[in-house]
């Protein structure tokens, strides 16, 4: 009865179709660093299409052992290349629809304002408690943390400081209520328009880990979504790039 209803009050206009009665959902998994960017992008995709997005975030790795798994997604946002590049290998996305829609950046990131020095000499004075970074099986920003430690030769001194998150997400947490110190996060989870959004940090030098390539692909069952196909050329224009710089991003 509902559906036939919506039916009615789309086409009761005649022949002018509102934006509202063609617009569509799409069931996104996005990788936890892209959190913030993924709600803006959100934003104007509703506005300029009517069109919104579901919203499912985590570690890359989960997400892609889920969408493996038969998750209902129309699209992936990872926070690698690999994991889209498997699902492409397997057959579970629409081919030649991957493409790299950002290259991330680590720091190392406190709440506190005075903790982190700009050039992370706090790291080797051991002046905290517990340093927290993402599980680096699923998390690429946590594979890029265990990249920096060891490139640093601290890998004895820290180990015992080492806490662990499920995501960068929950990283991130861990850092903001203080059960850690310190830890490595995303640029894009403590800073906007280019300026940090509170604490102190340290912008860690891309030499000590490898790109961080992020990959967006549209999963097979959002071939046909036209939502799906508008969020991801939504995401190759030029004001969503420059949206996706502005949360410490190279686009």
């Amino acid at each position: 009865m509902k559906s036939a209803l919506n039916v009615l009050a789309c086409s009761a206009a005649g022949w002018v179709f509102s934006a509202a009665c063609l617009a569509g959902e799409v069931q996104v998994a996005v990788a936890a660093n892209f959190a913030a960017p993924i709600k803006a992008v959100a934003a104007v995709l509703e506005k300029t299409t009517g069109h919104t997005i579901r919203l499912t975030l985590g570690a890359s790795g989960k997400l892609v052992a889920q969408i493996r798994n038969g998750a209902p997604f129309d699209l992936l946002l990872a926070a690698d290349t690999q994991g889209p590049a498997l699902l492409e290998k397997d057959g579970l996305t629409q081919p030649g629809s991957r493409f790299t829609y950002a290259t991330g950046t680590l720091v190392l990131w406190s709440a506190d304002a005075t903790r982190v020095d700009a050039r992370g000499e706090v790291l080797r004075s051991g002046n905290f408690r517990k340093l927290a970074y993402a599980s680096p099986k699923v998390a690429p920003y946590g594979a890029a943390a265990v990249q920096v430690i060891d490139r640093l030769g601290l890998q004895a001194a820290l180990a015992p400081k080492l806490v662990q998150g499920e995501s960068i997400g929950q990283t991130f947490a861990f850092v903001q209520t203080g059960n850690a110190e310190l830890g490595f996060v995303a640029l894009s989870q403590v800073q906007q328009g280019g300026q940090l959004k509170g604490g102190s940090m340290w912008v860690i030098p891309q030499s000590l880990y490898e790109p961080i390539r992020q990959d967006a692909v549209v999963l097979r069952r959002g071939a046909s979504n036209e939502a799906a196909q508008a969020l991801m050329k939504l995401l190759k224009s030029p004001a969503i790039k420059d949206l996706i710089r502005s949360y410490g991003y190279a686009a």
